[in-house]
């Protein structure tokens, strides 16, 4: 079946959908209010150095300051790499023994940078939960074929191209032709291409550079030096190769763009663009909304009745396998595995759908024999490598728990579209009526010792009021015992469930 990207474009949002076999594989959002700012290139201004961390904080002209590690702001990252791995080994006739087996950065963060200091930058992340954005001093360029590196002298090709003889050919023309400063990397649609079409995107990267500087050196600190694609572009660069057959589009100005961008940028590439016309939404037409709106849920069922739940954290995501209404037909460890193999496979597609990333803990259903669970976790490498993003998977742990890390470069769709709740403020559960009256009957108690007076009014959420009328009555009935005062409850919709006033007179 036809690979195909979907575009849904207004005034206020644009929405790509990649479908791979039918299916939506991955879903990019932008909205006008809130544009993307990965790969933008800024001049900003350092406003804060931390030793202890080797990392500052820079102004780019964000809400927020941007985070900049010392690895990159290393003049060379071998540097770096030297000092992470300790180039001074005992074995090597180094450091004797007591001391540190690593040594001290070659170049401390604070003899890099101080503070007021302008300095150019890139985003690599977009500003994610209560962070701001990631930067780095180390520019990249992304072009067609080609990702120019204009403080790097490095070549390098892409790991997803494994035949050996065409990496040493594209290698080869690259370094023949490259200019003498400056490094790319060879990307994975470059496999079969000329010189030529080489030649032509490192020409015009080297010139976007050369404009880059020329406007860094006229700009003053916070400011934005370039800006990367929009949306459509960079995903239309990036995603458009051979296997995507066709693009529908149901905006004519957007149509316009991609045509002429594709006939600049790819003219060789071959691919079909249709205008969507239709009265019907182009998203309700292929079938999208009613799987954006699942990708939101914390449970997905799976084919076979089991299905798994998804919780995002602040700091990591966990996903937790159950084998629900599916009974099996065999034994218990033939059932857990076919759940477990299920599983794998939708965890993969939802990773890559909901755009997840960081740490992610995957709980799989308890299996007892090894070969199984070599089983599951080989299907989950293999599920992942169709995944764009950079994972990396540890070993299946006895109680069934894989640890892993995506690459995380802007916000899951689920942080991107929703908002905590604010009833319960994002727990995701709030205290139970009975535990609310029990609050008031002490609250109640403090105030009726503190305060003189003959009569309590209570205001609390209707539901509550129910509870004190019907079960808790008799905890009302103690108290207006106890302290000799009567107690009136006046039930109020717009309180919160665990809201309540205490007025004594």
């Amino acid at each position: 079946m036809a690979n195909e990207l979907v575009i849904n474009t207004t005034s206020h949002e644009t929405r790509i959908a990649l479908i791979e076999n039918g299916t939506i594989a991955e879903l990019y959002i932008e909205r006008s209010r809130v544009k993307g700012i990965v790969g933008n290139i800024y001049k900003g201004r350092v406003i804060r150095v931390l030793p202890g961390m080797q990392a500052a904080f820079v102004d780019i002209g964000m809400e927020k300051a941007a985070f900049l590690y010392v690895a990159d702001v290393f003049e060379a990252i071998e540097d770096y790499e030297t000092f992470m791995d300790g180039n001074d080994k005992k074995e090597n006739g180094g450091e004797g023994e007591g001391q540190a087996q690593g040594l001290s950065p070659l170049h401390p963060i604070e003899e890099l940078l101080q503070e007021g200091q302008e300095i150019l930058v890139q985003v690599s992340k977009e500003p994610i939960g209560t962070k701001g954005a990631r930067i780095t001093s180390h520019i990249s360029l992304p072009g067609r074929h080609l990702v120019y590196m204009p403080t790097v002298d490095h070549v390098g090709v892409s790991r997803r191209i494994e035949n050996e003889t065409e990496r040493e050919r594209l290698k080869d023309i690259v370094e023949r032709i490259k200019p003498s400063s400056g490094g790319f990397i060879i990307r994975t649609v470059s496999e079969g291409k000329s010189e030529e079409d080489l030649l032509t995107d490192m020409q015009y990267l080297t010139k976007l550079w050369e404009e880059i500087v020329k406007k860094n050196e006229k700009a003053h600190a916070p400011c934005l030096i370039h800006s990367d694609l929009d949306v459509t572009q960079k995903v239309v660069r990036d995603i458009l190769s051979e296997d995507v057959d066709r693009i529908v589009v149901d905006a004519k100005p957007e149509y316009d763009k991609i045509v002429q961008f594709i006939s600049t940028f790819m003219p060789k590439i071959k691919y079909s663009i249709e205008l969507y016309e239709e009265n019907e939404p182009i998203f309700d037409h292929f079938g999208l909304e009613v799987e954006i709106s699942r990708a939101l849920g914390r449970k997905v069922w799976l084919k076979s009745g089991g299905y798994i739940i998804i919780e995002q954290t602040e700091a990591l995501t966990a996903v937790d396998v159950n084998t629900g209404r599916y009974v099996g037909k065999h034994n218990l460890e033939d059932t857990i595995l076919k759940t477990n193999l299920e599983a794998v496979k939708e965890i993969a597609y939802q990773l890559r759908l909901r755009n997840i990333g960081g740490i992610i803990i995957i709980d799989f259903i308890d299996m007892e024999k090894e070969v199984n669970r070599e089983k599951v976790f080989t299907a989950l490498e293999e599920a992942l490598k169709a995944d764009k993003s950079k994972t990396n998977i540890l070993k299946m742990s006895e109680l069934g728990l894989v640890e892993m890390t995506r690459k995380r470069v802007r916000e899951s769709i689920g942080r991107l579209m929703c908002e905590p709740c604010p009833y319960c403020e994002g727990l995701g559960y709030i205290k139970s009526k009975t535990t609310v009256c029990q609050e008031i009957f002490r609250e109640l108690r403090r105030e009726m010792l503190d305060v003189h007076g003959s009569k309590a009014m209570l205001t609390v959420h209707p539901q509550v009021a129910d509870l004190l009328y019907d079960e808790e009555r008799r905890g009302l009935e103690d108290l207006e015992k106890r302290f000799k005062k009567r107690i009136t409850v006046r039930a109020k919709p717009g309180f919160h469930q665990e809201q309540f006033e205490i007025t004594i007179s």
